[in-house]
């Protein structure tokens, strides 16, 4: 594993896709500022200059290792390895299903995990990850937070990579075994923001707002909630359902 720390650059993410044959599994492209940061459903991430993680993350898998139908987990590596970090440094954070990370009702960390398959198997990945580290304010983000507003003191940017980085290097080793990826399914399963309280959530696919309850989610990555306007139970895939906060 090799890190590379950036000046400047329009997105890490964009980075890595571009220089992907050169790097290798789990290098890492670090920015101090990051430009034109990308977040999923085609959002921006835009971040303060030095104060916040910006990176991302090479995988490289062999034939036959990961199925594209199994690329969810990497979902699950990320968002569990983000959130069992900053719990290790005392801030009680929770996955917004699939892979934001929030502390109470404010977001610290996005991911955007981008995949390049060969036929029926995923061959690369580019893992980015944002985490709000240094920044105090977010004028433009009422819902946003950092791990100086949780902990009330500033944190070395280079300490928090390799931090977070060693956790997530033994998430992914987790993905290799049978037991080991049920460990990681019951982490990553058991910090669920919003689980097991009602809230309200807007169905994309019936265009309607709903009050639920999460009640957790399927080994193929979809979100069981139970709508409590119908008694149901229904089952959501990324983009199917949105959370009202």
């Amino acid at each position: 594993m090799s890190v590379t720390w950036l000046e400047k650059v329009d997105s890490t993410n964009t980075y890595a896709l571009e220089h992907l044959a050169s790097l290798g599994h789990l290098d890492v492209i670090a920015a101090k500022e990051q430009t034109a940061g990308r977040g999923q459903r085609g959002n921006s991430w835009l971040t303060e200059a030095g104060k916040n993680l910006t990176f991302s993350i090479v995988l490289k898998f062999a034939p036959g290792k990961l199925a594209a139908s199994e690329a969810h987990w990497l979902n699950y590596v990320a968002s569990d390895a983000v959130g069992s970090w900053l719990r290790s440094l005392g801030v009680n954070a929770l996955v917004k299903w699939p892979n934001d990370v929030y502390v109470g009702r404010g977001k610290i960390c996005g991911i955007l995990v981008e995949n390049r398959l060969v036929g029926e198997w995923v061959a690369s990945s580019v893992v980015g990850v944002g985490v709000n580290v240094n920044q105090r304010e977010f004028s433009s983000l009422a819902n946003a937070t950092s791990l100086c507003l949780c902990t009330g003191r500033e944190h070395s940017l280079h300490e928090c990579l390799d931090g977070l980085m060693e956790v997530f290097s033994e998430d992914m080793d987790k993905l290799s075994g049978k037991d080991s990826r049920a460990q990681l399914f019951h982490s990553y399963s058991g910090f669920l923001f919003q689980k097991g309280v009602t809230a309200r959530y807007h169905d994309y696919l019936q265009e309607r707002e709903f009050a639920g309850i999460i009640r957790g989610v399927e080994p193929d990555g979809r979100l069981r909630i139970t709508d409590m306007d119908t008694r149901t139970d229904r089952l959501y895939s990324f983009k199917e359902v949105g959370y009202i906060l």
